[in-house]
């Protein structure tokens, strides 16, 4: 049975986030397996960041592609900004799945709609319909993905392996937390859902050039950059990154777009070292 959120009561709504996302605090705070602590600044001082222009960096998206598709967690971030729309729109479920569909497929995020056209908080967003789910659930310490990433990290061929995400900065943390990983990364870039005048995300060229001064990149030709959308990876490819990799674990993702020409295809990112040996 769906359940009509229209109908719920705001209050009774906002009671059940605050109790999981207290169950995910206090989950995050009692990790102490390898990897499950930031070693990197999360909000590095750009001015400070050094641009060497020999530097080479891997660019690493976070969901779908650091864990499976085949998790669905895609499918319960869904289910929660649906839950979302319908609280705080007051829309009906199947008017709610249709305008964050066209809101994902024309911004690249939902909440960029929301925020444009109806003056959605965006912190308030992230934290009702991302930083609510139980994603303790599902991810757990990947060892095999740990393995890989400190193969490269050690290989010396690669200076920085970057996060470089579309989600605000708590959801990219807890992720990598979770996953056991993420002390093997030197930064990362995500969508500042506190700037509300200046929010962008990929596919636009202006979140790769934010990406470009946070990390330190000084030349698109000395990085790489594997995602699981094809219009990421486009942008990635017409900027001149050395390598791009889509990432598509079953069958491509319309709405995230179709695999560009000149795009590597993988299927799993522990087959990483077969299609970039000479990083291994």
């Amino acid at each position: 049975m769906t359940v009509d959120y229209t109908s719920l009561d705001l209050a009774t709504y906002q009671d059940e986030v605050n109790e999981q996302i207290a169950k995910n605090i206090a989950h995050l705070d009692s990790l102490t397996h390898p990897g499950s602590k930031v070693t990197f600044p999360i909000d590095q001082d750009i001015s400070a960041t050094l641009h060497d222009p020999n530097s080479k960096i891997f660019f690493f998206d976070i969901d779908n592609c650091l864990y499976k598709s085949s998790t669905k967690i895609h499918d319960l971030m869904q289910q929660s900004i649906l839950r979302f729309f319908q609280t705080h729109l007051k829309l009906p479920r199947e008017d709610a799945r249709v305008l964050n569909h066209t809101y994902y497929k024309e911004y690249g995020l939902a909440i960029r709609g929301l925020v444009m056209f109806h003056k959605v908080n965006a912190l308030e967003y992230n934290r009702l319909a991302d930083d609510s789910l139980p994603l303790q659930d599902i991810l757990k310490p990947d060892i095999p993905l740990r393995e890989m990433l400190l193969k490269l990290r050690h290989s010396g061929k690669i200076d920085k392996l970057w996060l470089f995400t579309n989600a605000y900065k708590n959801h990219a943390i807890r992720c990598v937390r979770l996953l056991g990983v993420a002390d093997l990364f030197d930064g990362l870039t995500y969508c500042d859902y506190s700037r509300t005048d200046t929010l962008v995300c990929k596919p636009h060229i202006k979140a790769f050039e934010k990406a470009m001064k946070e990390s330190g990149l000084t030349n698109y030709e000395n990085s790489w950059f594997i995602d699981d959308s094809g219009k990421n990876i486009e942008t990635g490819i017409k900027l001149g990154m050395k390598k791009c990799i889509h990432l598509v674990e079953d069958e491509v993702n319309e709405v995230l777009g179709q695999t560009p020409e000149d795009a590597i295809v993988l299927k799993d990112i522990l087959e990483l070292p077969n299609v970039v040996p000479e990083l291994f």
